[in-house]
């Protein structure tokens, strides 16, 4: 049973984020060959607030 977490950064619509399962979804099937009942694909979101890249806070990056 493959097993997937995405992280991302909040803002996205559910138009987006369904997509986004559907395409990881096809690719684990095409790839792996698991039947889609066997996938199980969930999304962590999370605020600027809790994130930094390269040093630098989320929230200090210009918008």
């Amino acid at each position: 049973m493959p097993l997937i977490e995405v992280h991302l950064l909040e803002g996205r619509t559910d138009e987006q984020k369904k997509a986004l399962l559907e395409a990881l979804t096809k690719a684990v099937r095409d790839s792996l060959g698991s039947p889609i009942e066997s996938i199980r694909i969930w999304i962590e979101e999370f605020s600027g607030q809790d994130y930094m890249a390269a040093g630098v806070w989320h929230g200090d990056r210009p918008k």
